[in-house]
């Protein structure tokens, strides 16, 4: 599978005066092919083919002494460039269609040379290379200075410039991982597990380990909402401002640095520790229009969920998800017998059919791990199969009555 391997870039002054520079020239094709394409449909024509754009965009317009400038930039940043403004109407179009999963995408907009990331791409015909001192050197921008924190499994088919609103740059490469590499890293286990995610502890696990909630944007309010005041108080356009702007998205990035580290270290252990790992479906956006949507924020679920997802599928574990209307909290997981739902203030309660006291989010963990066909047997299988998702046209089939017995 692919991955992308991030890692902190310093460039000098002149090479930040370059890599501004093709971040405006890239900015410039990008919104140069959006507009093309919006006259052609205004006026009811077909759409330009990605080499027509190339050959009128890139190649014609360095002739003329309105876009000569681009010249200054390598060819490659800007092909690239073109080819992002072609992905985002495939992804529209496909949107549209109902053919592309997950959020619809929007029309294709205009970039601003004040959005918060700015980026560029080389692929390897760009012949980016790192020097023997551990430098990327880039075309027309040079030899930068790189944090390497560690080494690349394989050799990577592209780099990502980009500069984020706090104003660092990162290099993002694109590599292929190994498989054999990735089972010796992380052999087989026997363990799997379940877990509840919450807010008092980020998680609890069916094995009783309860995970603390870091709490991160919390625990930094205070210094955000004096970054935010001292920001809102200086004049618009002034450079006080600009350095006001900074301090904020310097606050917010440590932020939300410090929650993906979070999020990296737990399900790297539990994907380490365990076989197959079932996590319920949470309704996160729903649940962020509540009066707890910024705790729910703050806590960063799906993203978690999300790294749990491609290190299962690239480590060789499962990951179960179970429907979000499974009544964890409310079934006894010792005898099974369903006790009615209880408010969010009852955090132990004692089952009427057995009498087992339960802690809710231990006893839901538990739930959740044997919703998910994860409960073993001393011998090591399944009590029962995992679940089987539901078809499309099978999601709104239980208003059906149910089909006539046999005789």
């Amino acid at each position: 599978m692919q991955l992308r391997y991030a890692f902190r870039l310093y460039p000098d002054p002149g090479q930040r005066s370059a890599l501004a520079r093709a971040f405006g020239c890239a900015r410039v094709v990008y919104n140069d092919a959006v507009r093309a394409r919006e006259e052609a449909r205004r006026a009811g024509a077909a759409f330009p083919a990605a080499g027509v754009l190339s050959r009128k965009l890139i190649t014609q317009a360095k002739q003329t002494p309105e876009r000569s400038w681009l010249g200054e930039v390598s060819a490659v940043v800007l092909q690239q460039s073109l080819r992002d403004a072609e992905a985002a109407y495939r992804n529209f179009f496909a949107s549209l269609k109902g053919e592309r999963k997950g959020a619809k995408s929007g029309v294709p907009r205009f970039k601003s040379r004040k959005d918060s990331r700015q980026s560029i791409r080389f692929t390897a015909n760009a012949r980016w290379s790192v020097t023997g001192s551990g430098r990327l050197n880039l075309p027309k921008i040079g030899a930068v200075k790189v944090k390497w924190s560690r080494t690349l499994p394989t050799q990577p088919s592209s780099v990502t410039v980009v500069k984020d609103a706090a104003g660092r740059y990162f290099a993002s490469f694109v590599v292929d991982t190994d498989p054999a590499a990735d089972s010796a890293r992380m052999p087989g286990t026997d363990q799997s597990v379940g877990i509840d995610l919450g807010l008092t502890h980020f998680a609890v696990l069916s094995d009783g380990t309860k995970i603390d909630s870091p709490r991160f944007l919390r625990r930094a309010e205070k210094k955000l909402k004096k970054a935010q005041r001292e920001l809102s108080r200086k004049q618009k356009g002034s450079k006080n401002r600009e350095k006001a702007r900074l301090k904020v998205a310097r606050a917010h990035a440590k932020v939300a640095d410090a929650r993906r580290e979070f999020h990296h270290q737990l399900s790297t252990q539990l994907i380490r520790e365990n076989q197959a790992i079932g996590v319920e479906d949470l309704a996160v956006k729903a649940l962020a229009r509540t009066r707890l949507a910024r705790s729910v924020h703050d806590a960063g679920w799906s993203a978690f969920v999300h790294m749990l997802e491609y290190k299962a599928a690239r480590y060789g574990r499962r990951l179960v998800r179970i429907g979000r209307f499974e009544p964890t909290s409310q079934t006894c997981s010792a005898c099974g017998v369903k006790d009615g739902p209880k408010p969010l203030n009852i955090r132990e309660w004692t089952c009427t059919a057995c009498g087992t006291v339960h802690d809710r989010d231990h006893n839901a963990a538990k739930n959740v791990r044997s919703a998910a066909g994860l409960a073993v047997t001393a011998c090591g299988a399944p009590v029962r199969p995992g679940l089987v998702p539901a078809q499309r046209e099978e999601t709104g089939s239980h208003g059906f009555p149910p089909e006539p017995r046999a005789a």
